[in-house]
């Protein structure tokens, strides 16, 4: 987001009435085996700022969302098919999902127990019958009701948005759980397929690619395919009268954008630049990660902020170059590199702003030096540690963006362009469509540079107080 934007181990069994009872037997070797481990998935993978957020016990591979919105009623009408794997052996497991009514729910084609407990939706398969450790199960959910819109503390709105002529879901950092069920933390990405329905005359945008749009008893549905991992928060659906446009990046990837026709004049010129922006980008970070590029301009009223949504940014009226820079950049660093925690997400917005403080330089003959001046003398860069966010309506706070960048900059001023260069590279590469934390990049930049920079960091990186001199 831009701020402009448990084991439990059976006995080995000595009577056949408590082989009955316990439901264990045991292997060749001895060791105990069957459905006396399984154990709920626990409700939440203790993210340090949302600690109810995700989900354990499974893996999600792939999302299979279709969705029937109708904008007059605000209604969503949907159904959800989840494959995972488990990761240990389930008795119940546990799905995010804010407000809607589910309406039905099984795993394997089996009927299972349902109870919502807030944002905590818990399905129990009949005894015995739940998925076992490493194996691959099917969750289908159907639900409907009004999705919600989410204000988060810092009074930003996510989830679902009513816009002008439709509608735009936003979910970064907990939005996405308001319109579909699933294992929401960053931490656990899947591919998706999304299939929007929508009345005749309205287009439905998602991530990655248009499969098929077709037309039937005055409803359209737009299928959208996404085969590289993605975390739920990068999860779009735009719903309007949009203009759309596809066309190529110089080397010849796909770039898809949609723009609300009221603001397609004034964003004609920045979106027109999206492919060389992209081409910039492949020749500063290396290649892009994804197999399409694009994005999606709303009217300024529609969302208060820009979002890096996975191939397709969204933007709140036409975007500035600057703003482009950093939204696309975004998909090297937090859409295909993405956090292992919301604690880790300066790496997310310290390498997009510095993405334009590199643009600067290239094309606006701004050194990289006058934009860290500039920063360190910003007296809102220092309000907290970019590493240490105090809580979770800091995640987008000012220093970590502004400090982020300028940690960066005192790594790039330390190890000398070619060594840096080749860091950000080689983080892109090492990192790609897979989590990283903090601790992975400084042990990254130190194993690269072969230096020991532990004073950068506990000055710039998780420092409490401004220096003295940025020098």
């Amino acid at each position: 987001m831009d701020q402009w934007t448990r084991v439990r181990r059976c006995a080995p069994a000595a009577a056949a009435a408590l082989l009955a009872l316990t439901s264990c037997t045991t292997s060749a070797t001895g060791e105990p085996t069957g459905r006396a481990t399984a154990e709920p998935g626990a409700p939440g993978v203790r993210d340090p700022y949302f600690p109810e957020l995700g989900n354990g016990g499974y893996d999600v591979t792939h999302y299979t969302l279709n969705l029937d919105y109708d904008p007059e009623t605000r209604r969503l009408e949907a159904t959800a098919e989840i494959t995972a794997r488990a990761t240990q052996d389930l008795s119940a497991f546990n799905l995010d999902l804010h407000g809607m009514n589910v309406t039905s729910a099984t795993v394997e084609g089996q009927k299972v127990a349902v109870s919502r407990a807030g944002d905590e939706l818990t399905l129990t398969p009949r005894s015995g019958a739940g998925p076992t450790d490493g194996e691959t199960f099917r969750t289908v959910v159907g639900y409907s009701g009004r999705p919600a819109t989410i204000t988060d503390a810092d009074e930003s709105e996510e989830g679902w948005l009513r816009t002008a002529d439709g509608a735009l879901a936003l979910g970064e950092p907990l939005g996405s759980m308001a319109w579909f069920p699933g294992n929401h933390h960053p931490s656990d990405k899947a591919s998706y397929d999304i299939t929007v329905t929508v009345p005749e005359g309205l287009k439905a945008i998602s991530n990655g690619e248009l499969r098929s749009e077709r037309t039937r008893g005055g409803r359209t549905a737009f299928a959208w395919h996404s085969g590289e991992p993605m975390a739920g928060y990068l999860a779009t659906v735009a719903i309007g009268k949009f203009e759309t446009k596809a066309t190529r990046t110089p080397s010849g990837l796909p770039v898809f954008t949609a723009v609300d026709p009221a603001v397609a004049k004034g964003s004609a010129e920045s979106i027109a630049g999206i492919p060389d922006i992209v081409e910039w980008g492949i020749k500063t970070f290396g290649p892009y990660p994804f197999s399409s590029a694009g994005a999606i301009v709303e009217r300024g009223g529609d969302a208060g902020y820009a979002l890096e949504t996975q191939t397709k940014p969204v933007f709140p009226g036409p975007p500035a170059d600057g703003l482009l820079v950093h939204e696309l950049a975004h998909q090297w660093f937090g859409n295909s590199v993405t956090p292992k925690s919301w604690r880790d997400m300066w790496l997310n917005e310290g390498f997009a702003t510095y993405a334009q403080w590199l643009w600067d330089e290239d094309f606006a003959n701004i050194p990289a030096d006058r934009n860290f001046a500039e920063a360190f003398d910003n007296k809102a860069n220092w309000a907290f540690p970019p590493a240490e966010p105090p809580s979770g309506s800091d995640l987008f706070g000012d220093p970590v963006y502004g400090r982020g960048a300028m940690v960066l900059h005192k790594v790039r001023e330390a190890v000398g362009d070619d060594a840096f260069f080749g860091i950000v590279r080689g983080w892109a590469s090492t990192h790609r469509h897979g989590n990283a934390s903090t601790d992975d990049f400084t042990a990254y930049v130190e194993k690269k540079s072969g230096k020991d920079l532990k004073a950068l960091w506990d000055t710039w990186l998780y420092g409490k107080k401004k220096p003295v001199t940025s020098r």
